[in-house]
């Protein structure tokens, strides 16, 4: 816009502008995004660190076994000098616990192979080969080991070859540990296939996905979830295509996710991720120039409450609830307002209506926000940060086939190396 069409508009026009180009940026508290992207002077003033006040402190507990035990007994009586000997009765009065870790190094069995020369007929028989002859000299232990470091901590190859020499010795290249992950998936990929079996037949789905480098050009990982699985899968697209392969063919129940585009449509009904609305209602409320928004957030509010508490609630009244949600809901998106961001937000949640309340009707399956998806797609958000991507799309594969493994087996409470452990054994 220049000059010219400056001077076309009104003074009604021209304050409008004005006033929209004041509004300030979008931050992590009334919109999507991460608190990363917010301005310094805004954590700046953000709730302090540590303990709150009244909170009880927690001690470590003992360990539940022992390798070794040193006891110290008293020699005499701090009162009257008496000496106590091997007859006199001692109680407990503390145990504590002394950690440590020692000298760690590799287990190197070395295959010998021999051959012997037969005095009969002169011919010289050798032993068969063993595997490791033509295989990799790293155990499943190691290869479980940089795999967790990888994937779970964000070590770059360079990094985990360091990790090797400094803490155990080991000399692994670059390049051994890269032939780790491609040994490896094989493995995975079989318990990541049924992952998505079980998720195929899920009855309620979420999923989202978030930006990655593979090959150096933007590409997406995607999350999909459900009770029993959870699946990975990086695309280099972020269309509905990949929801489609994903889940071949099956339809959910129920589809949670937020309101993106290609995220709709994959469920006989959908429940949209009220905490997105949220976010844009704070923003409307901070930015606007009407109460409405804050009536908005005062029924999301009400809402949030309710499905804290829904599996307490009887079938009735939890029916009773909706009706009165809708009704409450009905009133808001008809209100007249002026502003227009107000009206804006009447708008996104008008076209959401039908996907708010899903909830109700699945008391304890519907969660009522994608929070959870979100949390699964930390780590990928992470790992970006700090290796800035993939260089081939194999490796990225291989790393959700691995997530998806541990994730799903996290569901029941396993832990993430022994399940990678128990994978490659």
């Amino acid at each position: 816009m220049d000059r010219t069409d400056l001077q076309q508009l009104s003074k009604d026009e021209l304050i409008e502008m004005v006033l929209r180009l004041q509004r300030p940026a979008k931050d992590s508290r009334t919109s999507s995004k991460p608190p990363s992207t917010d301005k310094k002077e805004k954590r700046v003033n953000s709730r302090p660190g540590g303990a709150k006040p009244g909170h009880e402190p927690h001690n470590r507990v003992l360990a539940d076994f022992a390798d070794m035990f040193r006891d110290h007994e008293p020699t005499a009586c701090k009162r009257c000098g008496h000496a106590f000997s091997g007859d006199d009765t001692m109680v407990l009065a503390g145990a504590y616990d002394e950690i440590d870790i020692p000298a760690i190094r590799p287990h190197v069995t070395r295959h010998r192979r021999f051959s012997c020369h037969c005095p009969q007929c002169g011919t010289t028989t050798k032993a068969t080969a063993p595997a490791v002859a033509t295989a990799t000299p790293f155990g499943p232990g190691i290869h479980a080991l940089a795999i967790y470091l990888k994937s779970f901590h964000a070590l770059s190859y360079e990094r985990l070859s360091g990790v090797f020499m400094d803490i155990f010795g080991l000399h692994a290249s670059e390049g051994a540990i890269m032939n780790m992950f491609a040994r490896s998936r094989p493995s995975f990929q079989a318990t990541a296939q049924a992952a998505k079996a079980s998720l195929r037949a899920a009855r309620v789905v979420a999923s989202d996905e978030t930006g990655v480098r593979i090959e150096g050009t933007n590409a997406q990982h995607w999350v999909f979830h459900c009770k029993d699985a959870v699946v990975h899968q990086p695309d280099y697209s972020r269309a509905a295509r990949v929801v489609h392969e994903t889940m071949g063919g099956h339809v959910p129940e129920v589809w949670i996710s937020d309101r993106y585009s290609a995220q709709q449509s994959h469920g006989h009904r959908h429940q949209t991720c009220l905490a997105h609305l949220a976010r844009d209602t704070a923003f409307a409320l901070e930015h606007g120039e009407d109460d409405l928004p804050l009536r908005f957030q005062l029924w999301f509010g009400r809402v949030f409450d309710f499905a804290r508490a829904i599996s307490t609630f009887a079938a009735s009244t939890v029916a009773s609830k909706k009706r009165k949600f809708d009704k409450q809901l009905a009133g808001l998106l008809c209100a007249p307002t002026s502003c227009d961001l107000a009206q804006k937000l009447q708008a996104k949640i008008g076209r959401a209506r039908d996907q708010l309340l899903t909830f109700c009707d699945y008391p304890g399956e519907v969660d009522v926000t994608n929070n959870t998806s979100e949390r699964k797609l930390r780590p990928w958000v992470i790992q970006r940060k700090v290796t800035n991507g993939y260089r081939a799309m194999w490796a990225a594969q291989a790393e959700a086939d691995v997530r998806t493994t541990v994730d799903t087996a996290r569901l029941k409470g396993a832990n993430p190396f022994q399940v990678i452990a128990s994978v490659l054994a």
